[in-house]
């Protein structure tokens, strides 16, 4: 297993096996940007590195779809693979499994390192000096309410008592200079810590790392039980601690190698609009344009040529859905083993946008466990709703016997539609969509019914109800506009710019959108 330890190592990993198009032509953060790197999502294209962007400054870069999939045969999962230390050939099952398999070894705490051994710190910004203007941050989608500049990087934050560090992937937009606004949702981790500090009546002390090394975005999208250290089961993962160095004004560790450090503290009392923004069920959360608090920013260091990742949300697949799938579905093996459940794998069906789960149960479950299909599906149920935060990402659940590959969306189609039967195939848990978490579609805080399906393959959960919505506010922006499928035609304001992938430097990606792929 190889440990890449920083962003640029991985960068650097992707590109041998020709998963990076860098990309010298200008390209504008205003929309263009967003709408090239939701192209690549789509065609499954070498993740965009954009070296020139209007009107920022030479050197910085952004880093588009780090967790995208691959269209080379034998490469789907490689960008996930390799950010996990696995070989770019490893299955998506196989992932699942060996971050799995990882939830039973002792975790392993960081170590503190020197600030000259951390490239974090080659430049140091603080009080007046801050200017978050400077980095490329995009405006992602046409109708988002601001520029995302946290979309695929870690908010680190610890409880009052300093009992509890998390690690975490919520986005925050950029409101001005020295100030961001934070989609914080209560029932979260970092909601959590943040009611702690306000309870005391003081701000939450935070830092917003970003551009770290590529392992960490995986474990901060895992549903770990309150009180468990992201950063220390990842040590546990590799087998060795990372590398952590003290923040400037916080008081807290900050990983040594990431492109950019914002710190600062989260108000318990200053709000400010934010949102919306297409979200990772390919619509506009619209239900989230509200006050939010701000993030009062005190310090920003980062390297030189500081790369910003991002990822542009919307319909699958993007780092949604596999930096959300798979962790999710690693520890949903987890619960369902320390159950003592007969589980062989599970699964998040990346096509689904993280609304379809798979369990599948090994070929003798029943007999090993003595229980029927009902039963069984019943108690698969009751552990994976009841088990906290990881029934916070499933509103659908299907169980399976593991014959055929779950991860295969073909396979698993066929096998739903040729064993589910629609009378008795179905077991239902109610459950509720928690507050704070998009539902699925457009209809937010719906009532959702936890719904397993058994005999060989399960079913659905249902909403209650769905609200009417209009095509142009189901697609807008969660798409590029497009004239032909290998062109892109992007609306700036004063500015009418198309183009397509191979001006930018992608070759053949036009024949392939054109359905040429073989």
């Amino acid at each position: 297993m190889e440990h890449l330890k920083s962003l640029r190592d991985f960068i650097a990993a992707l590109d041998a096996i020709g998963e990076i198009q860098p990309i010298d032509k200008e390209v504008d953060w205003r929309l263009e940007l967003g709408a090239v790197a939701r192209r690549t999502y789509e065609l499954r294209a070498p993740a965009p590195l954009f070296n020139t962007i209007t009107d920022i400054d030479e050197g910085f870069r952004v880093l588009s779809a780090p967790g995208g999939l691959s269209a080379q045969p034998g490469l789907t999962y490689s960008r996930i693979a390799l950010a996990l230390g696995l070989p770019a050939d490893t299955g998506g099952a196989e992932i699942v499994t060996a971050l799995a398999d990882a939830r039973r070894r002792e975790p392993i705490p960081p170590v503190e390192v020197d600030r000259a051994a951390a490239p974090c710190k080659e430049n140091v910004m603080k009080g007046d000096d801050v200017d978050l203007l400077k980095f490329p941050t995009p405006l992602i989608h046409d109708g988002d309410g601001g520029r995302y500049i946290q979309s695929f990087g870690m908010n680190i934050a610890r409880t009052p008592d300093g009992a509890w560090t998390n690690w975490s992937i919520n986005r925050m937009m950029l409101v001005d200079r020295n100030r961001l606004a934070c989609l914080i949702p209560p029932p979260q981790h970092l909601g959590m810590i943040r009611a702690q500090w306000t309870e005391r009546g003081e701000d939450m002390p935070v830092a917003v790392a970003l551009g770290v090394e590529p392992g960490l975005p995986y474990v901060g999208g895992m549903p770990l039980p309150e009180g468990e250290d992201e950063s220390h089961f990842l040590g546990a993962y590799f087998g060795e601690p990372l590398e952590l160095v003290k923040a400037e004004t916080v008081d807290l560790l900050v990983p040594a190698t990431a492109e950019i450090v914002i710190e600062g503290y989260v108000s318990r009392t200053d709000l400010v609009e934010e949102g919306p923004m297409g979200e990772y069920p390919g619509y506009p959360d619209r239900g989230s344009h509200s006050p939010k608090p701000v993030l009062h920013v005190t310090a920003v260091t980062h390297r030189n040529d500081a790369i910003l990742p991002v990822a542009v949300a919307g319909a699958p697949v993007e780092e949604d859905h596999t930096g959300w799938g798979l962790p999710h579905a690693a520890e949903m093996v987890h619960v369902l083993r320390e159950a003592g459940v007969p589980v062989s794998a599970c699964w998040g069906v990346l096509e689904s946008a993280a609304h379809w789960w798979v369990v599948a149960l090994k070929p003798s479950g029943h007999e090993d466990s003595g229980l029927g299909s009902k039963e069984m599906a019943q108690r698969v149920g009751e552990v994976v709703f009841g088990a906290g935060k990881l029934a916070f990402g499933v509103p659908k659940l299907l169980l399976v016997e593991h014959d055929f590959d779950i991860a295969d969306p073909a396979q698993l189609i066929w096998a739903f539609a040729s064993r589910a039967h629609p009378e008795h195939g179905e077991a239902h848990l109610a459950v509720l969509v928690e507050p704070g978490r998009p539902a699925p579609g457009p209809a937010a805080s719906d009532p959702v019914g936890g719904l397993i399906g058994f005999g060989r393959c399960l079913a659905r959960a249902k909403t209650a109800r769905r609200a009417s919505f209009s095509r142009q506010a189901r697609w807008r922006g969660r798409r590029p506009r497009s004239g032909q499928l290998g062109d892109l035609a992007v609306v700036i304001p004063g500015v009418c710019r198309s183009t397509t992938l191979e001006k930018l430097g992608f070759p053949g990606f036009s024949a392939l959108a054109a359905g040429t792929r073989g």
